[in-house]
């Protein structure tokens, strides 16, 4: 069963550097409806597996084990187990920022209620694996350069989905003229994992919620309605 990544999928939703990047291996066509779902609980499976115990310490025969299949079967699907990781880094995008690219972030209630959810989550697992792309990413990127692109390309799509929140925000004329909003969804997604990587050393959501709540001041002060839109900037003493 995947109880503990499958729950991360739904979390906070209201609802190689030389230029060889190989893309990962897509669902051959002639697939039948019984492979699709033999594959997809085998790559379920190694979500799970690696979201537990890691990458490291996730083999090949744990995940056979764990899907019910044989070895033959393994290896119909997957040449290695590269081939496999690489499927979960898929899985892990697809399912956590697949959430958020469905998901109406383009007002400040949208975006309250998103960190309201996030803590609330976090709160329930006390941070328990932190959050599986991340975890993905700081494990592959200095020894699998495919992978780290794959992940790259998840973190570009959630980055994508706050930035296309963010800019809804600012052209409804919520935000100043001035403000950032691709720089401001950049911050956040940090903030986000930040945050979520030290609730999962501290196995508390504390200082996710602190992350998120700066973050979400930082765009409240950003607002045409802040006090601060209406200050006027400090002028230097001359030297």
């Amino acid at each position: 069963m995947v109880r503990r990544a499958q729950n991360w999928h739904t979390f906070g939703m209201p609802m190689n550097d030389s230029g060889t990047h190989r893309p990962p291996a897509s669902l051959s066509p002639s697939l039948t409806i019984k492979g699709v779902r033999t594959r997809q609980r085998i790559v379920a499976s190694a979500a799970e597996l690696m979201f537990t115990h890691g990458v490291a310490g996730t083999t090949l025969e744990d995940v056979r084990a764990a899907a019910a299949v044989s070895s033959s079967q393994l290896y119909h699907y997957f040449s290695d187990k590269q081939d496999l990781v690489r499927a979960v880094v898929a899985y892990q995008s697809d399912a956590i920022v697949g959430h958020h690219e469905q998901a109406d972030l383009g007002s400040l209630e949208a975006l309250r209620t998103w960190r309201d959810s996030v803590v609330a989550h976090v709160g329930r697992l006390n941070g328990l694996g932190g959050c599986p792309l991340g975890s993905l990413g700081s494990v592959l990127a200095e020894t699998d350069a495919d992978a780290r692109m794959d992940v790259a390309a998840g973190f570009d799509r959630w980055e994508a989905a706050l930035r296309n929140g963010l800019r809804t925000i600012h052209a409804n004329g919520v935000l100043r003229p001035e403000a950032d909003p691709d720089a401001l969804a950049l911050a956040t997604l940090a903030a986000l994992q930040g945050g979520l990587l030290l609730a999962q050393i501290q196995r508390n959501s504390r200082p996710l919620e602190t992350a998120l709540d700066a973050m979400l001041t930082l765009i409240h002060l950003q607002t045409a309605a802040s006090p601060q839109a209406n200050r006027p900037a400090t002028s230097r003493a001359p030297a």
